[in-house]
């Protein structure tokens, strides 16, 4: 197991941000891994690091990066309940989601082109369209980074909330079942259910079903609907850098809407089935004009104001400090308007 020293992390997070990994080992197997580990030289803390894409880095690492490349993909069982179809945690999650339907195993479809790798998918509880990972999940291995054991997880034990899971929290006494900085997740399985019901209720779908005629649509037809919305609404990292949506869309209570509802009727607001409220974390920014605004060379994308990004590319980076200083700008003016705080996304390093 060869780990790199000096790294540069720029390639490796789709924000682009320019920093170094003082030590970095790429696995591509658990093998790999357990290699690494029982070398005299391992140490913890490390940070995981899958697709890069949830991530603003602050300054140079010095912990230990992992960068898992773990491949693989297969269809385990079919039952009359679904298929089960499980990847390594380096695959990339756009990739694996069509990869599942040319197999004819629909199910992943409202999750199309989110960035990021399958291994990363259960940490943030991904979702998108009215699909969260947690509805597709069926159950993950991973290897406690302290005594070197493979574990597994089923949904509950992932302890999957809004954008969370126990891999987001430490533990909080001996007995705490935090993961954060404790577990690598290996490879991750999902139930894809039969028989398949097309998830339509957001705006921007209802949209193409007006526009094209099609009620019915196949989950192909769903696929092919959600990149063309988001690629339309968000910037490719390849070309802007980026970690996608910013903040999380908030909560509230239906008494709290109806209350920013009076001040402000166009707000963008869906109703959940725990009888809250969740509103459009875009539209808030937006209203208070922050789209196109910038501090340094980190800006608010100008088709969505959920999206910050590298204004200055490869040659000249936005920093984290930059990113971090707009967000909390953000969050500030928000919070004067709305009464409300909005929480970021991405993990920061």
């Amino acid at each position: 197991m060869l780990v790199e020293n000096n790294v540069a992390l720029q390639p490796l997070n789709t924000f682009g941000i320019a920093a170094r990994a003082q030590r970095l080992a790429r696995l591509r197997s658990e093998a790999d891994l357990a290699a690494l580990m029982a070398r005299p030289d391992w140490t913890a803390p490390v940070f995981v690091l899958g697709g890069g894409s949830n991530l603003v880095i602050t300054g140079d690492i010095k912990a230990l990066v992992l960068k898992v490349d773990i491949p693989g993909k297969r269809l385990l069982d079919e039952t009359p309940k679904g298929w089960l179809v499980e990847a390594g945690a380096g695959e990339n999650w756009h990739a694996f989601v069509a990869w599942t339907l040319a197999q004819g195993w629909p199910g992943l479809e409202n999750m199309a082109l989110i960035p990021g790798s399958v291994g990363a998918s259960p940490v943030q509880n991904i979702g998108a369209y009215g699909v969260e990972l947690q509805d597709r999940f069926h159950s993950l291995d991973a290897v406690d980074l302290h005594t070197g054991k493979t574990f597994t997880l089923d949904a509950a034990q992932c302890g999957f909330g809004y954008r969370d899971s126990v891999f987001k929290h430490a533990p909080s006494d001996a007995r705490g079942f935090g993961l954060a900085g404790r577990a690598l997740i290996t490879r991750v399985r999902f139930l894809l259910p039969k028989p398949w019901k097309p998830v339509l209720g957001y705006l921007d779908l209802e949209r193409k079903m007006a526009e094209t005629g099609n009620h019915a649509p196949s989950a192909q037809q769903i696929f092919d609907w959600v990149v063309a919305i988001r690629r339309a609404k968000l910037p490719d990292p390849a070309v802007i850098g980026n970690a996608g949506s910013f903040f999380k869309n908030p909560t509230v209570t239906a008494d709290q809407c109806a209350d920013i509802i009076a001040r402000e009727p166009k707000v963008v607001h869906y109703p959940m089935p725990d009888g809250s409220i969740k509103l459009a974390a875009g539209w808030l920014i937006d209203a208070c004009g922050w789209k196109g605004k910038s501090v340094g060379n980190a800006a608010v994308y100008e088709k969505q104001a959920l999206v910050l990004v590298n204004r200055g590319g490869v040659a000249n980076p936005c920093t984290g400090g930059e990113v971090m200083t707009l967000a909390k700008a953000i969050q500030t003016s928000v919070y004067e308007r709305f009464g409300i705080r909005l929480e970021p996304e991405p993990v920061v390093i």
